[in-house]
């Protein structure tokens, strides 16, 4: 959909605007010290939904004092996965272009006072009557269905001749539903509400008026649809200043829709964004927080229109690139990402008793971790953070005084070295040169050292490929690798021979789009499915250095009569993967802990709760 075709592809002015609000007095602000360095804090969907007031409470009040702290927010979560204000925008897009359905007009009814968008049918005819309900404050939690029609409409949400009223109201209702709800239960001021549920209703008629507007085009562009999920980050940005400010803290809304710098992606053969745009956008960042002052930004996660469309460069993960990309803008002691588990474990608590919390961890370790099933932190988003040498902590917003999981630029770090520097749990910010001078490995340590962490990935499936061609193999590789191109197949683990191949692949694939792909694979060769797999990695870095640590672990395995269905290596040697049955996971997990990890049943443990991965 043309921008130029809707009635601003943005919230109202007062929504964005970056002048700063009044000020009452004794407000605590970030400190004035001028050698305290900026701390980022990130938060996510289901802190900022739960969490709000214990944020400002016990987190963001206790480090003011010492750092100077900006918050990066991402849209509220709900109490259900699709309930999340995220998932609710999408819907609410996807409602807008479906089919408009016709309704019987009656004959002989009035002319309504208030026509809207649409005026006249295409029939001539005016809908019946229904004038548009005055704006009010409904009571806290009316979001039944029954209660949609008749909450605060505006002006185009009345049907004309021939609709029905459109499907996304009722989404955008509810939408604003939730968000005053959690307003009402944060802020105590009055004023402050005041000011926060107006911004609210703002925000969800501008939405409103957006769908309207490509509803009548019947197109949503990849850039109008960045906007409608953008602003989830905005009413949750705008919901925790008030919050921070109804706790006697001076912050700052801050939008970022303006701040992408120009930049020509035309060079890029996939039309990607480089690394160039990346470091670009992380200065003006950094400069837009630094126009604060001394008061606490609080931060959209959204950063606006990019080149190519920034669900489509990014994905939905852009709060964690942004925290990233502002942490290098501000120079940042450290980048803290805050979520509603204590760190990195070594394995999942809730299958392992005896799973403890890693203190610290190197990047590649992580990065591995991400991809074999565990929800850590993006390699991309990573990777901005740490070419800079900008640690990135893992903290818990019910544990705050947890030491959390330090993912360490400098990957000859001893852990048991590091911990002894602050404790067990490492003081924050930590300090490169600290850890740098204390606590780099000798050969012997990396020798002796063991693996990090041991995870499982379920939900697999395993492909096995024989050639039809025996002796001849030209071509049979190629062919593979070919159709899975084509229909987007991601490979987690691959085990080749000259004419025969083992494929582990998400069992994510819809049904008749998994059988096409194997019908067209059998042009290369036989092929055999195996449903019901998993796949377990052993995680560590200088593996390489482990002698013996492979055999280990699948003598482990086989002594507890777990079936090895496939085995793989990566060339960066930091894991040890190997396909099982998915019936064995659990018991697989707590045998490879025992054996390669040497924590004992009797060991320490972790905070046992609900784990990061």
């Amino acid at each position: 959909m043309s921008d130029e075709s809707t009635p601003s592809s943005s919230p109202p002015s007062s929504s964005t605007s970056t002048s700063p609000p009044r000020t009452p007095p004794n407000l605590h602000q970030n400190t004035i010290d001028p050698a305290a360095k900026w701390l980022v804090q990130k938060f996510g969907g289901t802190s900022v939904g739960k969490f709000a007031v214990k944020i400002a409470e016990d987190i963001v009040s206790n480090y003011i004092d010492q750092h100077k702290i900006a918050l990066v927010c991402s849209a509220r979560s709900g109490s259900t996965k699709a309930l999340g204000t995220t998932n609710l925008l999408l819907r609410s897009a996807s409602q807008a272009l479906q089919r408009r359905h016709k309704v019987a007009s009656t004959p002989g009814t009035a002319t309504p006072v208030t026509r809207g968008l649409f005026g006249a049918g295409h029939d001539g005819t005016q809908s019946p009557p229904m004038s548009p309900q005055p704006r009010s404050r409904s009571s806290p939690g009316s979001t039944s269905p029954q209660n949609f029609t008749s909450l605060a409409l505006s002006p185009l949400t009345v049907p004309q001749a021939g609709q029905r009223l459109p499907e996304f109201n009722v989404t955008v209702d509810l939408i604003r539903q939730e968000h005053l709800k959690a307003a009402r239960e944060s802020v105590r001021d009055p004023d402050i509400l005041e000011e926060l549920e107006e911004e609210i209703d703002k925000d969800c008629d501008w939405l409103r008026s957006f769908l309207f507007a490509a509803q009548v085009i019947d197109e949503i562009s990849s850039r109008s649809q960045d906007s409608i999920v953008g602003l989830g980050e905005r009413l949750a940005c705008k919901i925790m200043t008030a919050v921070l400010r109804d706790q006697g803290i001076d912050a700052e809304y801050v939008s970022l829709e303006n701040i992408v710098p120009e930049h020509d992606v035309d060079d890029a053969p996939d039309g990607s964004l480089d690394q160039e745009f990346y470091d670009k956008l992380a200065a003006a960042l950094g400069e837009r927080i630094e126009l604060c002052g001394s008061r606490v930004p609080v931060v959209t996660g959204f950063f606006g229109p990019v080149p190519g469309s920034l669900l489509h460069q990014v994905g939905r993960g852009y709060t964690d690139l942004c925290s990233a990309l502002l942490a290098v803008g501000l120079d940042a002691a450290e980048l803290q990402i805050w979520k509603e588990v204590d760190g990195i474990f070594t394995a999942d608590p809730r299958k392992v008793p005896t799973a403890r919390l890693i203190s610290i961890i190197s990047p590649d370790e992580a990065a591995e971790l991400t991809y074999y099933g565990s929800e850590v932190v993006h390699p991309f988003t990573m990777e901005q953070a740490i070419r800079k040498k900008i640690p990135i902590r893992i903290k818990n917003v019910e544990n705050p005084k947890g030491g959390g999981t330090v993912i360490f630029p400098d990957a000859d770090v001893n852990p048991e070295a590091a911990r002894d520097i602050g404790g067990e749990n490492l003081q924050e910010p930590v300090s490169l040169a600290t850890l740098q001078n204390v606590a780099v490995m000798s050969e012997e340590e990396k020798r002796n050292r063991a693996p990090t962490a041991v995870t499982i990935k379920e939900h697999i499936i395993v492909l096995n490929i024989n050639s039809n061609r025996k002796s001849v193999s030209h071509g049979f590789l190629a062919g593979i690798f070919g159709t899975l191109d084509r229909y987007g197949v991601v490979v987690d683990l691959i085990s080749t021979s000259e004419v025969h191949v083992s494929m582990a692949i998400e069992d994510g694939l819809a049904k008749k789009l998994l059988e096409r792909l194997i019908k067209e694979l059998r042009n290369t060769g036989t092929v055999s499915v195996h449903r019901d797999m998993a796949i377990l990695s052993l995680v560590g870095k200088e593996m390489r250095n482990m002698v013996g640590i492979a055999g280990r672990m699948f003598t482990t395995l086989a002594q507890g009569s777990v079936n090895i269905e496939m085995i793989s290596q990566g060339a960066s040697e930091i894991n040890i993967s190997c396909v099982i049955q998915a019936r064995d996971s659990v018991k697989a997990l707590n045998l490879i802990h025992t054996s390669c990890l040497q924590i004992k049943p009797e060991g320490a443990r972790g905070r046992v709760g609900p784990w990061l991965f």
